[in-house]
């Protein structure tokens, strides 16, 4: 068995529908998940962080960290256009 685990739940993570903790019976469905959430909280979340899966022990972990500031100031997220 293995459980995708959110390191850090940020605001747009405890909004989404997405479950921390949850468990799959075999590792390869449990890092497709895992894909699956990376990509979209990547994409559609509001872009102050950066998200990343890894396996360890078993387990699927994914990490948030803080997105750096490009050059122009932008904050990223999708109003200075």
């Amino acid at each position: 068995m293995s459980t995708i685990i959110v390191q850090r739940e940020c605001g747009c993570f405890k909004r989404s529908s997405f479950d921390n903790n949850k468990s799959f019976q075999s590792k390869d469905d449990a890092l497709m998940e895992a894909s699956t959430m990376v990509e979209h909280m990547n994409t559609k979340f509001c872009n102050k962080h950066e998200f990343q899966a890894r396996e360890e022990g078993g387990n699927i972990l994914i990490d948030m960290s803080m997105k750096t500031q490009n050059d122009s100031g932008c904050c990223g997220g999708g109003h200075c256009s």
